[in-house]
């Protein structure tokens, strides 16, 4: 097994650390939706499936930076572009956190588009996993009440009449979904990378977007049936769903997974840019 090492993880602490005590994983109860992504942990071979990340290195563009949360900690963020932009893209981490695979991909995702300022959130209040063991403690012990927070804070700060773009994988790509049904009338795009949709129709009429859900035949968590029971979920609620499949594996579009399909997960993310541009003009 290969850990992964990260040349931004000491930049996460700090700011972590400036703003006081951190949150102590595992605080608070785990309520929701967000039972779902813990009982996918629980599942005998779900931490086996996925290869420990490899040292990727970056040179990032953007910056560390934090959020005030009411009634909580400041969170962290990362954030690329300028301020007072009409275009924002909401990026949510995998299960091992914000590491340097996503701080790349929202480096990648906020040159491809343009124009829009890309934030990538931290839901694990500066902790970053390179172990199995340590996703898995970090994931179960995932606060939703305190993750409803910090995207609602994140939301709190865009400009009037912004338009708001969601995107992520595994973990995030559940969050993706949950992130532009909190953004209301802001919303206008969702990208859902192999993450656990949400299953109520009501909560989906509520959605001011059509969602793109990139979909890898080989899941055996995120399978056939669960995007299935999405498409008629969507239907019911009247909103529009569009399904790429691909002959890969869970986490096949992250470079840092031994999983990694390179031609799946170019022609992925093309498909995603595609999809985004169309709708943040």
């Amino acid at each position: 097994m290969k850990n992964g090492t990260y040349t931004l993880l000491a930049l996460i602490v700090i700011f972590t650390t400036a703003c006081g005590e951190q949150v102590k994983v595992g605080e608070g109860k785990k309520e929701g939706e967000q039972q779902e992504f813990v009982a996918l942990v629980n599942e005998d071979g779900f931490a086996e499936k996925h290869d420990e990340p490899l040292v990727l290195e970056v040179n990032a563009k953007g910056v560390m930076t934090t959020v005030e949360v009411e009634n909580g900690k400041p969170a962290n963020i990362y954030k690329i572009g300028k301020e007072g932009s009409a275009n924002y893209l909401i990026v949510v981490h995998e299960w091992w956190g914000l590491n340097n695979h996503i701080i790349s991909e929202a480096d990648r995702l906020h040159d491809s588009l343009g124009n829009a300022t890309v934030i990538a959130l931290d839901l694990y209040d500066g902790n970053v996993a390179t172990t199995r063991e340590k996703a898995t403690e970090y994931m179960k012990g995932a606060d939703e009440e305190r993750i409803n927070a910090i995207i609602k804070s994140v939301l709190a700060t865009l400009p009037e009449g912004a338009r708001v773009a969601t995107t992520g994988w595994c973990f995030g790509g559940g969050w993706s979904l949950k992130t532009a049904l909190l953004a209301g009338s802001k919303t206008d795009a969702c990208v859902i990378y192999y993450g656990m949709p949400v299953d109520d129709a009501d909560r989906l009429k509520k959605l001011n977007s059509d969602v793109l859900f990139i979909f890898p035949e080989k899941d055996q968590w995120i399978n056939a049936a669960v995007v299935s029971t999405f498409q008629s979920n969507m239907k019911t609620a009247g909103r529009e769903v569009e399904v790429l499949a691909f002959d890969a594996d869970h986490a096949f579009a992250n470079p840092s997974s031994e999983k990694y399909v390179e031609e799946a997960a170019q022609k992925a993310n093309a498909a995603t840019l595609a999809y985004l541009r169309k709708r943040l003009k």
